[in-house]
């Protein structure tokens, strides 16, 4: 894991200093709000719906259990007991008075964390699979790359003011975990024909207003490359992209209005200015990076004790199925911790539940954590034998929900609960849609569902990428819900598709539960999955299992 320079401490503390001056001008009345606006925004702090709102990175979801704490701190000293974790990989904290602001950032700077760059019109956090460095199916780590992008990035005089803000994403692994493709630029591991690791890039991808899956630029680029290639891009953008109309500023609509093969020799073309430029320190750099990502030191013990449990416990074994994933040591497990109990908030975890997780990496998990940018966090090397151990500790802190990839995995955005740029409200929706199926003990009969739920056109909750899509919007001061169905995250990414005609607020769960009683009567076996079935039969069926009770399907 990267441990933060004395070059890293003096730049995010003289960063602190210049914004606590600029919260004290602000409180004083020496700055409006109108001019404390940009540089408020610069060091993620946000005016929500009810309060401000600071929004903390944790670059590519990795920290361990010193910061973990440090959050857990922060969360009882100045906000309400609790944060929320991210699609971005970042932690929110709602409530923190401003002129407590300038405590919480040098209390960050203490564990070599910080909230810059998590706002505003730059390369915002760089986000990475959450199982990166243990997966079974990765060719390599790549989290070193991601922090290599991360320095590069931060504070970059030349990007500091894009057209738009610009997500990049990064994986290691064939098996797309990080929705690379749905990011301005995605960063997939490949090899080539001779066995060599480098990336397949993927340029302007997004959701929001206008969803799109991004397109691949370059289908292998030499490790080497990777940074000038960025660079490269990241120049283009900022020179062509579209600043007269902020819906229309993003790289996506570049890519689009441009065409992708002329603006990939124009990439190309500036690629070969900056790979000169660059003079090899980039992988210099990245080599002294890559020695504080070495693997942990895995223990050799036996795992039998794991199967007799596996065996004889149905609770353990419910939990292990849904929340284990292949580790690359046999002897290991990759726990994924659900923040999904069912009834609960997505993505929020309490104080002390924060003390909890950041224990059991410490005891049992080589003192690493993971934030995934499905709002869940994650163990990611445990030994077989510890597992019973670390299960009923979660149990005993309400995080031993057994619902990974189900139905009550819900993605959801804070809504109009806390975002002043909402339309509908999203927490409730999950939690009564969770809440349902648990009633209805269905979600893992149901197996792999992935629902994703935003409160507003602009996408934070991925609707447009989940199995089953909610996008809450306002139409004549009432809630209405548009269902988009086939949206898909992974390496065979897609925009989901819109059903028809909006539900009103009380009639969402509803309409979520036919959709899925139709698919179990659908779907050929057991084990064909909703996505599965759904691109076999195509929408029809559950078109007409929405609407038709309804009343609604001339108008679907």
């Amino acid at each position: 894991m990267y441990s933060y320079t004395d070059f890293d401490e003096a730049f995010v503390r003289t960063r602190v200093a210049q914004f606590s001056e600029q919260v004290r001008r602000r409180i004083d009345g020496s700055l409006t709000e109108d001019e404390f606006k940009p540089l408020r925004l610069m060091n993620g702090l946000y005016l929500q719906l009810h309060a401000y709102m600071l929004r903390v990175a944790i670059p590519y979801g990795t920290l361990d259990s010193r910061k973990m704490r440090q959050l857990a701190m922060i969360a009882e000293r100045w906000d309400k007991g609790y944060g929320h974790f991210t699609t971005r990989q970042n932690i929110q904290f709602n409530w923190p008075e401003l002129g407590d602001v300038p405590e919480i950032l040098s209390a960050l700077a203490d564990v070599g964390m910080h909230a810059i760059q998590t706002s505003g019109n730059c390369v915002r956090n760089v986000t990475a699979d959450h199982f990166a460095g243990a997966a079974a199916d990765e060719i390599e780590d790549p989290r070193p790359v991601a922090e290599l992008l991360r320095q590069w990035s931060t504070d970059h005089p030349e990007f500091q003011f894009l057209p738009r803000k610009f997500k990049i994403a990064i994986t290691g692994s064939p098996n797309d975990r990080a929705v690379t493709k749905a990011h301005d630029i995605g960063l997939r591991m490949v090899r080539n024909a001779d066995g060599e690791p480098g990336f397949e890039v993927i340029v302007g991808g997004g959701l929001g207003r206008t969803p799109m899956i991004g397109r691949v630029v370059r289908d292998f680029l030499p490790k080497a490359d990777l940074l000038p290639y960025v660079e490269a891009i990241l120049g283009v953008y900022n020179e062509l992209g579209r600043r007269d109309n902020k819906y229309k500023a993003r790289v996506k609509i570049l890519v689009h209005e441009t065409g992708l093969e002329p603006l990939r020799e124009i990439i190309e073309e500036r690629f070969l200015e900056t790979r000169a430029e660059f003079g090899g320190q980039d992988m210099a750099l990245l080599a002294e990076i890559e020695r504080a990502f070495a693997p942990p030191a895995f223990r050799q013990a036996p795992t039998a004790a794991y199967d007799d449990f596996y065996r004889a416990d149905p609770v353990f074994r419910a939990w292990a199925d849904t929340n284990l994933a292949r580790h690359r040591n046999a002897d290991y497990a990759i726990v994924t911790i659900s923040l999904k109990a069912h009834g609960a908030t997505p993505g929020d975890a309490t104080a002390e539940q924060m003390r909890v997780m950041a224990d059991l990496a410490e005891r049992y998990g080589h003192d690493e954590l993971r934030i995934s940018h499905e709002q869940n966090v994650i163990l990611p090397h445990v030994h077989k034998a510890d597992l019973p151990a670390v299960h009923a500790a979660l149990a005993q802190a309400g995080l031993a929900t057994a619902n990974v990839g189900l139905i009550s995995d819900i993605i959801a955005c804070p809504g109009m609960d806390y975002c002043a740029l909402a339309t509908a409200r999203s927490i409730p929706v999950a939690q009564e849609i969770a809440t349902r199926f648990d009633a209805l003990d269905l979600e893992h009969e149901v197996g792999p569902l992935k629902i994703k739920i935003s409160g507003c056109i602009n996408a934070c909750g991925h609707h447009h990428v989940g199995h089953i899509g909610i996008l809450g919007l306002d139409r004549a001061g009432v809630e209405n819900y548009q269902i988009t169905l086939g949206g898909d995250g992974t390496e065979t990414a897609a925009i989901g598709e819109k059903t028809g005609p909006g539900f009103a607020y009380d009639e969402i769960v509803p309409a979520v539960e036919r959709i899925v009683r139709a698919y179990l009567e659908i779907r050929s076996e057991p084990s064909e999955s909703f996505l599965d079935t759904l691109r076999r039969v195509g929408h029809g069926p559950f078109k007409a299992a929405l609407y038709e009770a309804e009343g609604k399907q001339d108008a679907a």
